[in-house]
């Protein structure tokens, strides 16, 4: 039987093979975890590489991403559908050993790491669902949903800001089956982190209300092994174990330096190392008893057979929990969810409300949110201003999980990671809520939920100097035109209610895209539309009003200037012009649709176009052309009542009225 430092060296083995093979990547990290990741791996991790989507599997975050490596090594290891000839080509186009990990639960990887710190609330992402998905469906002598929630995390991710936010939410929510092993190496990409990095990290831990297990040797399995148990026994709180290691652990002359961080250790240094970690094999080379005892597949096909024996005992008893249950692991919207969706927008038309689309969104919660439990979310302390607090809310506290409604604080970062954390461990669709000026603060962890595919729902209100006395700091200009722009993200932004209620549906339906939701302070009038037009609502642009034959002018508005762009095009077409409004509230949706529906909303002939949009002008310039316009604004906002914000700024029909004519004339 191979000793465990044995079973250690063949991932430091193949790590380093793998970046030298690639001339790229950090070997450091998974020669330096490697002893962690052995006795965590193969002493506690309750997995299956043959249904890597058990949905009780423990799931493990490799927050230090860069580490890749050590992560594509158990992989390979344990059994999962990662053969050697993707570690031979780590870091090359096509194959599934990215250089930072990337979200593939069909080889084991739960999700996208690598801008450190969102690893880790990702991890309180997935504990937070399991401790939610317990108290709903765990019955006496019934722990259907009982697993831990593992992180490997490095210096970085503790520097990182958002893992400050993170962290102290979890301690606030007693996530008990979060367990993070912290990689105390001293080291990053700079060098020694003593020049920057000089906190008092278990006591920071302590303070957030985590129980902390201290200066473990990370080189000493039994260490290792001790502190995990410790941590395991715990359940109140989650745990950090910090692990004292030596990056790039073996190699006799970089350990220990920012030398084996991000840089291949070259040949001649691996050739050393061999030598004194006793690894004879050639590159990418597992002896068979050293394979055979990393293999996991029968020990998790036992796990797994033993939760269906539970979970089928758990049905017999409570038919309806578990087809719930199923459905929500399916990720299946319920059986009737298309027609009452239908009735919920048809009320929201009959209701004619004419309210800020922030208040709107809301009746949209109390339409849609009790058609779906597996709705949970919150806002980062603007509960009362994002309005997203329904009638069915409660909230989760650390003493009870049994709720749908998450207080964040004033955390838009860690909101945003840990709503992605949240979906991806299944059986929840999360929102989230802030300003939209304030999105930016959420912007990296949007951008990954668009990459990862993750269909989270972000909520942003106060969309524009619409919030009027708050000033230029809490006025959004640029974040339209900049949320847009991101790939697989798709960006609403309703001009009233039955427009907010088909933006809710389409996030709510989504299974491969967030959509991000993008509401008004200011009331707005309903827009009158028939059947065709609601429906096209969700095409993501369409005729709001035309006029007879061929128009001369179009006007394409979304959000608040819709009305104001409506009113304009009454005066208009009283005085005899042919004028087409388009409302676009996404205008990715809009891209997405054939060219014939997109020539029959916005003509190529037609060349006298005009935008409105309260943000910056330069993206609409896509739709108007070189021979069009837009009413933007160019520069930030001022404080002052919103009505008069948008008279100085130009949003009035006079001022429409004008440009479009002069674009007529010209054209």
């Amino acid at each position: 039987m191979p000793s465990r430092t044995e079973l250690a060296n063949a991932i430091r083995a193949l790590s380093m093979d793998a970046v030298q093979a690639a001339n790229s990547g950090h070997p450091g990290a998974p020669m330096g975890m490697a002893d962690i990741a052995e006795v965590l791996w193969n002493d506690f991790l309750r997995h299956n590489p043959g249904d890597p989507r058990w949905f009780n599997r423990d799931r493990f975050v490799l927050s230090n991403g860069h580490g890749s490596m050590l992560l594509y090594s158990v992989l390979h290891l344990s059994g999962y559908d990662l053969p050697l000839e993707q570690l031979r080509n780590f870091r090359q186009m096509g194959y599934k050993t990215a250089g930072h990990p990337e979200v593939d639960l069909s080889i084991g990887v739960e999700t996208t790491t690598g801008p450190l710190g969102q690893g880790i609330a990702n991890a309180v992402g997935m504990a937070l669902a399991e401790k939610i998905l317990a108290a709903r469906f765990n019955r006496p002598d019934f722990p259907l949903i009982d697993h831990h929630t593992y992180v490997f995390m490095g210096d970085g991710c503790m520097m990182e800001g958002i893992s400050h936010e993170a962290c102290s939410l979890a301690g606030t929510w007693r996530l008990g089956k979060l367990i993070a092993l912290y990689d105390d190496n001293g080291i990053s990409i700079d060098g020694e982190v003593s020049g920057w990095f000089t906190d008092d990290t278990p006591a920071r831990f302590r303070a957030y209300g985590w129980q902390v297990i201290r200066d473990v040797d990370g080189h000493d399995p039994e260490e290792i092994r001790q502190a995990i148990e410790t941590a395991r026994a715990e359940t109140s709180m989650p745990t950090l174990i910090c692990c004292r290691t030596l990056i790039g652990y073996g190699s006799p002359n970089k350990q220990g330096t920012a030398a084996t961080h991000g840089a291949p250790l070259g040949a001649e240094e691996i050739a050393l190392v061999r030598e004194h970690i006793g690894w004879p094999h050639p590159p990418f080379e597992v002896p068979q008893d050293i394979a055979d005892a990393w293999d996991s597949r029968a020990r998790g096909a036992q796990n797994q057979a033993q939760w269906q024996a539970l979970f089928d005992d758990y049905r017999s008893r409570n038919p309806e929990l578990a087809a719930e249950l199923a459905r929500r692991i399916d990720g299946d919207l319920p059986r009737d969810w298309a027609t009452a969706a239908d009735s919920v927008i048809s009320a929201i038309n009959s209701e004619a409300a004419a309210v800020a689309t922030r208040k709107a969104s809301l009746r949209c919660l109390e339409g849609f949110a009790p058609l779906l439990p597996e709705l949970i979310g919150g806002s980062a302390d603007l509960t009362g201003s994002n309005l997203t607090y329904w009638s069915g809310s409660k909230a989760v506290t650390g003493d009870d999980a049994n709720g749908n409604y998450l207080y964040f604080g004033v955390r838009e970062f860690g909101m945003a990671a840990i709503m992605n954390g949240l979906w991806l461990h299944g059986g929840i669709k999360p929102y989230g809520a802030t300003f939209l000026t304030f999105s930016d603060y959420a912007r990296n962890a949007i951008r990954m939920a668009a990459l990862m595919q993750v269909p989270g729902v972000f909520v942003f209100t106060h969309d524009s100097i619409g919030l009027g006395e708050d000033g230029p700091t809490h006025q959004p200009i640029e974040h339209l035109a900049s949320l847009r722009i991101i790939p697989n993200l798709h960006v609403w932004r309703p001009c009233d209610g039955v427009e907010s209620a088909q933006a809710w549906r389409a996030a709510l339906e989504s299974t491969d895209a967030p959509n991000a939701l993008v509401f008004t302070r200011q009331g707005l009038p309903h827009q009158t539309r028939d059947a065709a037009q609601i429906a096209a609502i969700a095409r993501g642009g369409y005729v709001l009003r035309d006029c007879e034959g061929e128009p001369e002018l179009i006007l394409i508005a979304t959000g608040s200037e819709v009305q104001i762009a409506a009113m304009a095009r009454e005066t208009l077409a009283a005085a005899g012009r042919r004028v087409r409004l388009v409302s676009m509230p996404c205008t990715s949706l809009f891209d997405s649709q054939d060219a014939a529906y997109r020539e029959s909303v916005l003509p190529p002939g037609v060349r006298s176009r005009l935008a409105i949009e309260a943000g910056v002008s330069d993206f609409w310039y896509r739709y108007v052309g070189t021979d069009g316009g837009v009413i933007g604004i160019d520069r930030f906002g001022e404080s002052a009542p919103a009505e008069l914000l948008f008279e100085h700024f130009g949003f009035t029909v006079e001022r429409i009225c004008e440009t479009a004519l002069s674009l007529v004339v010209n054209n």
